[in-house]
């Protein structure tokens, strides 16, 4: 789409932009993923006359996250538009190389645009970071129109060196909080964002990250000059960097540097004159020059303010004038005589043009007799000659106001509100965040209880010692360096961290890309949510690796994200590196939406025989995909185009990719097998499997493992033969077994899960505890660093009050890579912290209000925690 091709003059938004002191203007039509191309604008009419406003009618191509009106189905999820991103940038690729492709529109307009300036519109600071990460994809290097919140990731973002940002000024209102027991439901994120949206272009100019604003958001002219100068005043940021945001920041990215951004000869004669330095609190834009026109003068106040003598024919009278614009205060004192004794006469009041002043005022105090003086300011402060008038006589006469000196004005201190002071940002910026982000340091558990998972079982009264994040010994009474810390576990247990194998915490705006039947392109790795509390949370529950999952609304799902829960990391760096890579599959109810309501009849498959033959066609035509890419690579000839979605459909092929399946009925168990043997691949976990214990000897065979969980059933139609005993009887026959969760809340309660196995199947303390640490590890194929204490394993440990299948033990220190994540003590200290840090705020709030600040009310939204169906 090109915005020139539907833009029409509108004089209220030119003047409004001019008001803020723009002459030129990026305009752009912000609906839909990739929305086309923006036009470079003159605030100049007369060139809008002469149709010559348009200075570069395709000056940038604008992408964001969000689809906007589009009214289909695909995408339906934050993944699924980041895959679209990716596999239009490589469709875009190929047909600009291809020879004989047939001729698309948007392809072509893509091609022509993409090497302009590519400005990236995203709605938190954490798609910074995944528009970041297409960008080095592509090798495109973003300008990137943030929210306002890029402060809590600032780092992160300025790891890319070659980032730019847009930075808007429309700050939050404070929250109307009308007593202090509604500040519960008030989460200390929303506060904190208040209080620091201010501050944002300074703590972004701390890491060198060039940056620019935008009016986009701001009703008035007004409000935008207020939050520039409170961004300076109060957030402290630079007023060269501040003008530079403004003027040559902006000229410098769209390609205009020689022409625009400076008071420069050759440059057009862009400019706007101010009655003061602008970022100054009171500073008026007076004129705004847009390429040698002036488009609106600003009437100067005139400088009056002092004490005044004026005479009468009988009568003289001392005026103490105060300014204020065109508003004027006046105070009349008379003088009486003949002994100079002054009377206060009250009711006067004045008026100011930029050039003369009217003045009525009583001539005594008890008198109704009115008089009324008018003249002519002079341009310098002085005697102002002008005209009498008695009401009584109705006739003027020649008069004066003689100035005598400046007004002594009574200075009353105060705070400023507008005072810059510094912020806290925490990792992540939120309840429960870091001062600093956590680091690895050396560690020594002594005198516990230690459950290895290994052939020397369970080691009472045991030391280990952790450095460098790996376990490096175990055994009694280790030496270890004096500047190790030293954590007495006597009468505690120690373990590897619980691994939940099946999870859906951390995942931003959708956990299910449901549209199509098949959407093996889209990943959860684009979307970690790296400020979900269900981390911290989970956390306090002993777990410290995930996989995070695709739901199970289509047969062939999304690309599984493997992470370890390092709170206050960025996203990418929750990320297990090396491990390998998993897919979520899915049978049963969902995949065919039998329970979604009677309209949603459209999307193949509506059976189970449908589900096979959507797996049938999917892997067919990935080997057709495979055969046509083999010939390529013989021949150079007739190259295919990038397939993102059959690419990860021959990684499974080729045995790079790995399946977890959502299943429950041993019919739709076997027939998957059976796929799976057709075209050569295995399974690799079957997940929930609540029918394993009839299958078992068949998943043997076959070499897939189990995940399930410990007593769900009745819960819908195909678990009706569900029972307890599953997870005991698949492993009895030799099966991995693992329990998971696919649940927020259950997720931080696994080891109560792993102990129903003891209760329900009678196995062994060991084999139920292995259940969420070591199994998981080794159907994620990551047994050979985690799920078990070992030396050189990775030191994912968990530190516990009492056994560790009891449900009355508490994790009090879970340590992931030898950083101690969580920590039962710390935790209580944060919780007065957090109680503390909202007060501290909502007193913050408490006088913008009573300054006039405007305010909002919160509404507080019920947190989504995802399973596997939603939508």
């Amino acid at each position: 789409m090109n915005t020139v091709e539907e833009m029409r003059p509108d004089k209220k938004t030119g003047n409004k932009l001019r008001r803020m002191g723009f002459g030129v203007v990026l305009s752009h039509d912000r609906d839909g993923i990739i929305s086309g191309s923006s036009a470079l604008v003159s605030l100049s009419e007369k060139n809008v006359q002469a149709g010559q406003s348009i200075l570069d009618p395709k000056a940038a191509l604008h992408l964001s996250f969000d689809k906007g009106s589009s009214k289909q189905s695909y995408p339906s999820s934050l993944m699924g538009t980041i895959a679209l991103i990716r596999q239009t940038y490589y469709d875009a690729k190929w047909y600009k190389g291809a020879k004989d492709a047939n001729y698309n529109a948007s392809l072509e307009s893509l091609v022509e645009m993409i090497e302009q300036p590519q400005i990236f519109d995203v709605r938190d600071g954490q798609e910074v970071l995944r528009a970041l990460k297409i960008g080095k994809e592509f090798n495109y290097n973003y300008i990137i129109k943030g929210k306002g919140d890029e402060y809590a990731w600032a780092k992160d973002i300025a790891k890319n060196h070659k980032v730019r940002l847009i930075l808007p000024l429309n700050f939050p209102k404070p929250f109307k909080i009308k007593n202090l027991e509604r500040l519960n439901s008030i989460e200390l994120e929303k506060m904190k964002y208040w209080e620091t949206a201010p501050y944002n272009a300074y703590l972004i100019s701390k890491y060198k990250i060039p940056f620019s604003f935008t009016s986009h958001g701001q009703k008035t002219a007004k409000g935008f000059l207020k939050n520039l100068r409170k961004s300076v005043h109060k957030g402290g940021l630079d007023q060269r960097l501040a003008l530079k945001a403004l003027t040559e920041n902006p000229a410098k990215w769209i390609g205009k540097s020689k022409t625009l951004g400076k008071l420069q000869k050759g440059f057009w004669a862009n400019f706007i004159v101010t009655d003061q330095d602008l970022f100054k609190k009171k500073s008026r834009i007076l004129e705004n020059w847009v390429q040698g026109e002036n488009y609106f003068k600003t009437r100067q106040f005139p400088d009056i303010d002092g004490d005044y003598k004026l005479t009468t024919t009988h009568k003289t009278f001392l005026l103490k004038i105060q300014n204020s614009k065109f508003k004027a205060k006046v105070e009349v004192s008379y003088l009486k005589e003949p002994n100079g004794d002054t009377v206060k006469i009250k009711n006067a009041s004045a008026y100011l043009t930029e050039h003369s002043v009217s003045i009525t005022f009583p001539s005594t105090k008890k008198n109704s007799e009115l008089l009324y003086f008018s003249g002519r300011i002079p341009s310098k402060k002085g005697t102002v000659q002008g005209s009498l008038m008695v009401s009584k006589e109705n006739e003027k006469h020649p008069s004066k106001l003689v100035f005598l000196r400046e007004s002594l004005k009574k200075s009353k201190k105060k705070k400023s509100s507008d005072k810059h002071t510094s912020v806290e940002i925490l990792y992540p910026n939120k309840a429960y965040g870091q001062q600093k982000l956590l680091q690895s340091q050396n560690i020594i558990i002594r005198n516990a209880t230690v459950w290895t998972n290994e052939k020397s079982g369970v080691l009472e009264h045991t030391d280990v010692y952790i450095s460098g994040g790996k376990i490096k010994k175990i055994g009694k009474k280790l030496k270890a360096p004096t500047s190790a810390l030293e954590i007495d576990g006597t009468g505690k247990y120690l373990t590897s961290g619980i691994i939940d194998e099946h999870s859906h915490i951390a995942i931003s705006k959708g956990v299910n890309e449901g549209s199509h039947n098949t959407s093996a392109e889209v990943r959860i790795g684009d979307v970690i949510n790296a400020e979900d509390v269900n981390i911290y949370r989970h956390l306090a529950g002993g777990v410290t690796s995930a996989q995070l999952l695709h739901g199970s609304a289509n047969p062939i799902g999304g690309q599984s994200a493997l992470i370890k829960l390092r709170w206050g990391r960025a996203p990418e760096d929750m990320k297990i590196k090396a491990s390998e890579g998993f897919i979520k599959f899915a049978l049963g109810e969902n995949v065919k939406q039998s329970n979604w309501g009677d309209h949603m009849v459209v999307r193949f498959p509506q059976t189970r025989m449908g589900v096979e033959q959507t797996y049938v066609n999917a892997f067919t035509q990935a080997l057709e995909y495979r055969e046509r890419w083999k010939q390529y690579r013989k021949t150079k000839k007739n190259k295919p185009r990038k397939n993102l979605r059959l690419e990860t459909l021959v990684e499974i092929l080729e045995g790079k990719r790995f399946i977890t399946c959502h299943s429950y009925v041993q019919s739709e168990i076997n027939m998957l097998m059976h796929v799976a043997d057709r075209f050569g691949f295995k399974i690799n976990t079957f997940t929930h499997i609540l029918e394993g214990y009839k299958v078992s000897d068949k998943m043997k065979k076959h070499g897939v493992g189990a995940s399930t969980f410990s007593d769900w059933w009745i819960y819908k139609y195909e678990v009706l033969e569900a029972i307890p005993y599953n997870a005991a009887m698949m492993n009895q026959k030799g099966l991995v077994v693992a329990i998971n969760s696919d649940d927020a809340e259950m997720g931080r309660r696994l080891n109560q899960e792993a102990a129903k196995a003891m209760k329900y199947g009678s196995i062994s303390a060991e084999d139920a505890w292995k259940m969420i640490t070591l199994n998981p590890a080794k159907l994620l194929h990551l047994d050979h660093r985690m799920g078990s204490i070992k030396k050189g394993k990775d030191a994912d440990v968990v530190l516990w009050s009492g056994n560790p299948l009891s449900m009355y033990s508490k994790a009090e220190k879970t340590i992931i890579d030898g950083v101690i994540y969580f920590d039962l003590d710390e935790d209580l200290r944060k919780r007065k912290k957090i109680k503390k840090e909202k007060l501290r705020i909502a007193e913050k709030m408490f006088r913008a209000e009573s300054n006039g600040s405007s305010t909002k009310t919160h509404k507080p939204k019920k947190k989504v925690n995802y399973h596997c169906g939603d939508l």
